[in-house]
């Protein structure tokens, strides 16, 4: 389901290389441990190799920091859309009406470590595989065709072509195509503790043998949820769904990261400022990339989310019936304006932090280079 400055390299989408050296210099150092201006250097070297780091991974750490403030922001409302999508209500107020009064607020954060954990872990290794891929499907490109996709979209006043707005997708679809193994298990965790109090009702389960099993996930934690899966339906249960989950990532991600990309250079070249990070830009064209992909990808999302919390209802073994994916159905589409909404939200939160932290570290980068007494102050 994933910029800066005036060169492409300086962002998940136009990521910066991340290999670039230290930017302190060890002779201003001296050997008794002093900087050049006589001052005690003692912790120069360590302060020198935590610069470096930083440098180095600015892309995963930032990513990783943007997205515990995203996901912790608008759970809520991911919860909603789940449990519209798996469940009948008259629509997003009797949801939130409903799962206030019989759950109060903890309801709506119900499996919240999950996606803590997960979708920080996703967007990291996300970020990493798309700047990897991105550059490897331009170099191809430029090898193979003579065109030069980074150059054409660091040039000021450049336009998306097909030449960018395809590299950019399958890097995009590269990238969610790997991350679905690690996020299928974290995703259906989530999903069992946000829909586990109505699975646990009994008008909910279609066969009476099976409440018993749906009762077992009710108020249980990420890892005795995770266990209690494997109870039930082995190891193999924690990737129950993965054929859509992949599905829905690639498609997902491919168009997710091509939209980001390509609405940001629009919006930069109609902006006329020259810059690949102008706030505006990123936010809307980070609120704008979470409409379009969920838009694309919500019946496979719920024929996922359906299938996923059938399956909690059977044992191992046991057959689960196939959910169809049926696009324009208006029942494959329960929740969408709230999924939007909140894919509109986390990800314009996420950008612009992204983007923030990831100049907040370059420039702190600078500002050791000019004057090393001065570092992490």
């Amino acid at each position: 389901m994933p910029q800066h400055g005036n060169n492409p390299k300086a962002s998940p989408a136009t990521a910066e290389s991340s290999g670039g050296g230290s930017s302190v210099s060890s002779s201003r150092i001296t050997n008794d441990g002093k900087d050049g201006g006589g001052r005690v250097g003692a912790s120069g070297a360590e302060m020198s190799n935590t610069t470096r780091l930083l440098k180095r991974y600015r892309v995963e750490v930032a990513a990783s920091a943007s997205s515990v403030l995203s996901t912790l922001s608008t759970f809520p409302l991911d919860s909603v859309k789940t449990r519209m999508q798996t469940y009948k209500y008259a629509g997003f107020l009797d949801c939130v009406r409903q799962t206030y009064q019989t759950e109060k607020l903890r309801g709506f954060f119900r499996g919240v470590t999950a996606p803590m954990a997960s979708i920080t872990l996703v967007r990291t290794v996300s970020f990493s595989i798309y700047q990897n891929t991105k550059y490897s499907y331009s170099g191809w490109v430029k090898k193979n065709f003579g065109v030069d996709v980074m150059g054409h979209v660091s040039a000021q006043g450049s336009y998306p072509n097909f030449w960018t707005v395809a590299t950019f997708g399958a890097a995009g679809a590269t990238a969610g195509f790997c991350i679905s193994f690690i996020a299928c298990p974290f995703e259906l965790t989530k999903l069992s503790a946000q829909v586990s109090v109505l699975m646990a009702d009994k008008k909910n389960c279609p066969r009476p043998e099976s409440h018993a099993i749906a009762a077992s996930y009710q108020n249980k934690g990420t890892l005795k949820t995770l266990g209690n899966i494997v109870k039930h339906r082995g190891f193999r249960g924690l990737y129950t769904g993965l054929k859509l989950h992949l599905l829905r990532d690639t498609l997902g991600t491919g168009t997710y990261f091509m939209t980001y990309e390509s609405s940001k250079q629009l919006l930069t070249t109609f902006g006329g400022d020259g810059t690949h990070s102008n706030p505006l830009a990123v936010l809307v064209a980070g609120g704008l990339c979470g409409i379009v992909s969920w838009a694309l990808i919500y019946p496979v999302d719920s024929a996922k989310s359906i299938y996923q919390r059938n399956s909690l209802m059977y044992s191992k073994g046991q057959k689960v019936e196939p959910v169809k994916i049926e696009f324009f159905k208006k029942n494959m589409y329960r929740g969408l304006g709230v999924s939007m909404g909140r894919s509109c939200a986390v990800n314009a939160v996420f950008f612009s932090s992204f983007e923030f932290l990831k100049k907040r570290i370059k420039a702190m980068d600078d500002q050791v280079q000019q004057d090393p007494t001065k570092r992490l102050q």
